[in-house]
């Protein structure tokens, strides 16, 4: 399968503006590179976990093994990407954000009151370059999995990769303050990462003044959306593209509820160019509001759950690369493609033509009540547009 003729833009976008100079960016839902994953890299963790059923890590990748065939090991850093490197060399986003749900640390103290803990080898983050997030988003349930001692070297970790963190700090100011990435021309990304507590982040995960933590909203009120949209407009500048990454809601599930849709349309209101949403293990609603888009939930990128039962309906091991393209004197979406794969042997691969139409007619469904709709283009990428 081939992309190339993706890249062509239209002389005017199907938004009904004259196109003006863009920006692409690419976004991921949970990256989930712990566990399972981090058993097959060259640098595993210990393998044991705190968990009620499953103790040993290396069980995971066993039940991914009886699911869809052997799984080399060690594997090198390309094994995971698979498919989504040729895509991503082919489509050259001018930025990637994805929503980072492990801890990178050597650390073996789990969180208490935790059923699940995610960790990978700070040895096993060169296994992020062939994705090569400029972005990570922490704001999530899994970044304090092995306690403060975990996150703050999963900040140190990114820090010397050169990967930005967003939305978790060593205090309050830092958790909630933007990254910065240059992007087009002279402009740059800002994206400001942030949590609430229905997507499972405990109350006192929540960064403070004294501690380390995230960017917890505890409450999605209109106030909250004006300071937080205020927070970005007072870094951003001509030629900007604003991003707010939260992570929220439920593990399954289409439907929004009302005070997320109300609280991601005072953001747009408020300046933010895209709101990006995550937790879900699948993709949920995807709104263009004001031209500015939403992404209700991204689902699931890569994880170790190909054998795990349960939910089987969600088809959760069918996964998306969002490909988002803005004006930058604007912020209005553009275009909006995304590239199916599904997960296998730990593994991005393309799809067969069965789930793209899968994907395509489910994204159609939960999508076309919030005004957009969703079609396949003769590459095999899919095009979201306004109904």
């Amino acid at each position: 399968m081939t992309f190339g003729t993706s890249r062509t833009q239209p002389s005017g976008g199907w938004l009904g503006f004259q196109m003006s100079e863009t920006v692409t960016l690419l976004l991921t839902g949970d990256v989930m590179l712990g566990r399972g994953v981090d058993q097959i890299l060259r640098h595993p963790s210990d393998p044991a976990l705190a968990e009620t059923y499953v103790r040993d890590a290396r069980r995971y990748v066993e039940l991914a093994e009886r699911r869809n065939g052997p799984i080399p090991r060690p594997v090198d850093e390309s094994w995971l990407w698979g498919d989504a490197v040729d895509v991503l060399t082919e489509l050259a986003p001018d930025a990637r954000l994805i929503n980072l749900e492990t801890a990178i640390t050597r650390d073996g103290e789990f969180a208490p009151g935790k059923a699940v803990h995610y960790r990978m080898s700070p040895d096993n983050v060169a296994s992020l370059a062939g994705l090569a997030p400029d972005v990570c988003a922490l704001a999530n349930n899994h970044v304090l999995d092995f306690g403060v001692a975990g996150l703050l070297e999963t900040l140190d970790v990114l820090a010397d990769a050169r990967i930005h963190g967003v939305g978790a700090g060593r205090d309050e100011q830092a958790a909630r303050a933007p990254a910065v990435v240059p992007c087009g021309a002279g402009g740059r990304l800002l994206v400001v990462g942030c949590g609430t507590p229905s997507s499972g982040i405990p109350p006192n995960w929540a960064a403070t003044d004294a501690r380390p933590g995230v960017h917890l909203l505890t409450e999605l009120t209109a106030r909250r959306a004006d300071e937080l949209a205020a927070s970005v407009a007072a870094s951003k500048r001509p030629g900007d593209v604003a991003v707010v990454s939260i992570h929220w809601g439920s593990n399954w599930g289409y439907a929004v509820e009302p005070g997320f849709r109300r609280f991601a349309h005072r953001l747009v209101d408020g300046g933010v160019d895209l709101v990006h949403g995550h937790s879900s293990h699948h993709p949920r609603p995807i709104e263009i509001y004001r031209g500015r888009l939403i992404l209700y939930g991204c689902g699931d990128f890569l994880d170790d759950y190909e054998g795990i039962g349960g939910h089987d309906d969600y088809r959760a091991e069918l996964t998306l690369m969002y490909f988002a393209t803005l004006a930058v004197d604007t912020g209005r979406l553009v275009e909006l493609r995304m590239v199916p794969l599904r997960i296998s042997r730990i593994r991005l691969r393309h799809v067969e033509a069965g789930d793209l139409q899968w994907v395509r007619t489910t994204l159609e469904e939960i999508s076309r009540p919030s005004g957009t709709r969703v079609d396949v283009l003769r590459d095999g990428m899919l095009l979201a547009r306004p109904a």
